[in-house]
C-alpha cells in the first residue's frame, strides 16, 4: 500500500479549501451591484442564447410591494424591499420564492416616483438598509428582528431632492457609511453593531443626490467616493475628513450612477446632457485633474460598465436612447448604436460570462454582445408589465438565475447552460 506523506495531504486539503472559496466568490451578491460594486457578475456557464420564448421562468413572487429595490443574497435567502401602504418593509424569501419574514423600516415614500429605492446590504448576519426618508436600520438576516434603527434626519438633518434618499449604504469593517447631506452630518460613519456615530463630516453643505458610493484604497488612503448634485467628493474613511472634490454638475440634482474607478482615474456621468467626464486623483491625494468631458455620454440611471478598457452605457441625449462604447482613457466613442437601442429605452445594464444583460425602462429584456467595434442583440423578450411604472431596478444574476424586479413582481429566470 502506498503511503502519502502528511505534507502532501495537507497541501491537497489546503488546495481544495482554496478552490472551494474561489468558486464561492463567483456566487457572492450580498449588496448593491455585487462584490466589486461594478455590476459585473463573476458566474460562468450561462446561456449564450435564449430560446425564442425566452429563458424559463422558474417562479414569480407577486407580493414585493411598491418600488424599485433590487435583490441581494446570503444565507440561502433573497432580500429586497417594498412599500406596503404607509410602511416600507424589508423582507426575505427562500430560494424557491417563499416568504420567510417581513420587517418594517420607516414610512413608505409617496412623493415623486413613489416606492422603495435601496437594496439591503448584508454583512456578517446583518442587513443594513436606508429607507427613502433617512431611517437607517440594522436587521438580522435570519429572522428579520431589528438590531438598531437610526433616524438620520433627527441626528444629522437629512436633505434630499424630489426623489428621496436613494443611496445603497456601504459596510466597511465596523463602519456603516452614508451621505445624509445634513448640516450636522454631510457624510457620516455609524458603528456597525450599535448605530452610534463614529464620525460626521461637516466640511461641506450639499444635499444628498441619488448616487451610491464605492470604496477604494488608493495612495495610502481608504476613500469613500460619491456623487452629489454638483460634484464628486472623497472622504477619508478613517478620519471622516474631506480629501478632494471635483466639480460635476447634474441637471435637477440627478446624480444617480456610482462613480467608476480605475488606476487612479474616475469616470462619472449624469443624464439630460449633463454629460460624462473622467478625471484623475493627483499624487497629493488632495486635488484632481480633469482628463476629458463629453456632453453626449450622459448616462442617466442604468449604470455604466467598464470592461476591458471601454465604457459601456446608454446615453440620454435629449430624449434619445443611444447605446455607446467609449474608450475610458480618451472618452472617444468607438461606436454608437442609435436605431437598435432606441426602442429599448434607457437600459439598466449587467455584465456576466462575456455578455451584457439590459432591461429597458419599458420592460424589454435583452441579451447582447457589445465588443470593441460592434453591438449585436442575441435574444430579447418583453417582461410582463402589470403596472405603469418604469422598469428601473437593475438586473441581478445569482447561481445561474436572472432576477428582474418590476414594482410588485419579482421574476426569476433560469439562464444556466444545459
Amino acid at each position: 500500500m502506498r503511503i502519502i506523506p502528511c505534507c502532501l495531504i495537507v497541501l491537497f486539503l489546503v488546495t481544495a479549501v482554496f478552490s472551494a472559496e474561489k468558486a464561492e466568490e463567483k456566487h457572492k451578491w450580498e449588496f448593491f451591484h455585487g462584490p466589486n460594486r461594478d455590476n459585473k457578475c463573476l458566474e460562468t456557464g450561462l446561456l449564450k442564447k435564449w430560446p425564442e420564448e425566452g429563458p424559463k421562468l422558474v417562479w414569480k413572487f407577486s407580493e414585493c410591494g411598491h418600488g424599485y429595490a433590487m435583490t441581494s443574497f446570503a444565507e440561502d435567502k433573497i432580500f429586497t424591499v417594498g412599500d406596503f401602504g404607509d410602511d416600507e418593509m424589508v423582507f426575505a424569501l427562500d430560494m424557491d420564492g417563499k416568504l420567510l419574514w417581513k420587517t418594517k423600516n420607516g414610512k413608505s415614500w409617496k412623493g415623486s416616483y413613489p416606492g422603495s429605492r435601496t437594496t439591503p446590504a448584508y454583512d456578517d448576519g446583518i442587513l443594513y438598509h436606508m429607507n427613502p426618508t433617512g431611517i437607517l436600520a440594522a436587521i438580522k438576516a435570519s429572522d428579520g428582528k431589528t438590531v438598531w434603527s437610526v433616524d438620520l434626519d433627527k441626528r444629522f438633518g437629512v436633505r434630499f431632492g424630489i426623489w428621496a434618499m436613494s443611496e445603497n449604504v456601504i459596510v466597511d469593517g465596523d463602519r456603516v457609511l452614508c451621505l445624509p447631506g445634513g448640516e450636522k452630518g454631510f457624510v457620516v460613519a455609524l458603528d456597525r453593531k450599535t448605530g452610534k456615530t463614529i464620525w460626521a463630516n461637516t466640511e461641506r453643505n450639499l444635499q444628498a443626490a441619488y448616487s451610491s458610493a464605492f470604496l477604494v484604497d488608493y495612495q495610502g488612503k481608504k476613500q469613500y467616493i460619491i456623487m452629489t448634485g454638483v460634484s464628486v467628493v472623497s472622504i477619508d474613511v478613517e478620519t471622516g475628513k474631506l480629501l478632494w472634490e471635483h466639480a460635476h454638475k447634474s441637471r435637477y440634482n440627478q446624480a444617480i450612477n456610482t462613480p467608476i474607478f480605475h488606476k487612479g482615474h474616475i469616470f462619472v456621468a449624469s443624464g439630460h446632457s449633463a454629460g460624462g467626464r473622467m478625471f484623475k486623483i493627483n499624487p497629493d491625494n488632495r486635488t484632481t485633474k480633469e482628463i476629458w468631458y463629453r456632453k453626449d455620454l450622459d448616462n442617466c440611471h442604468g449604470t455604466v460598465i467598464l470592461h476591458e478598457g471601454n465604457l459601456y452605457g446608454c446615453a440620454c441625449r435629449l430624449g434619445g436612447k443611444f447605446f455607446f462604447c467609449a474608450d475610458f482613457m480618451t472618452g472617444k466613442p468607438k461606436y454608437v448604436e442609435m436605431n437598435t437601442t432606441k426602442k429599448l429605452g434607457k437600459m439598466s445594464l449587467l455584465w456576466a460570462d462575456g455578455l451584457f444583460y439590459g432591461i429597458g425602462d419599458d420592460g424589454n429584456l435583452v441579451l447582447f454582445e457589445a465588443g470593441k467595434d460592434k453591438f449585436n442583440i442575441i435574444s430579447m423578450i418583453m417582461v410582463p408589465r402589470e403596472h405603469k411604472s418604469k422598469f428601473l431596478a437593475h438586473p441581478v444574476i445569482y447561481r445561474g438565475r436572472l432576477y428582474i424586479r418590476h414594482w410588485n413582481n419579482l421574476f426569476v429566470y433560469d439562464i444556466k447552460a444545459k
